[in-house]
């Protein structure tokens, strides 16, 4: 299962966010929502998603997003999966990036394997359209 995502993320970019320049760095909140689908769980991506990146003056940008899927999981069983992904890439153009995530659910399933911190995420852009993976390291 190490190959294969544990759970895939198509994002949806729904509606502008706001982008603030400062002194300190830029600061962009990117609402978003999607879809989720995997052999584990298969739900959307609630509307009030939203990705934080703050972009500092060593062209570093960090990304936070947190946000929360509805749906079914494995079982047929109507569960939540909250996720707060971190990650960060430096300031030139790319098509992939590495996160960190962290998950919370209510599905007593897809607990005692989620709420255990073994997961990494590939971020990529394909045909304009960004994907979150997330593997089990």
């Amino acid at each position: 299962m190490k190959d294969k995502p544990v759970l895939e993320i198509r994002v949806d970019i729904d509606k502008p966010g706001l982008r603030m320049e400062t002194e300190r760095g830029e600061v962009t909140m990117i609402p978003f929502s999607g879809a989720a689908d995997s052999d584990l769980f298969h739900g959307i991506v609630e509307p009030w998603g939203v990705d934080t990146q703050i972009l500092n003056h060593a062209g570093v940008r960090h990304m936070s997003a947190r946000y929360v899927l509805t749906g079914k999981d494995k079982d047929g069983q109507d569960c939540h999966i909250y996720i707060e992904n971190n990650g960060y890439l430096p300031n030139v153009p790319s098509k992939v990036f590495k996160t960190v995530p962290t998950f919370y659910t209510d599905s007593k399933l897809l607990a005692p394997y989620l709420h255990y911190d073994h997961f990494y995420g590939i971020g990529s852009v394909e045909d304009g359209q960004l994907w979150i993976r997330f593997y089990e390291i």
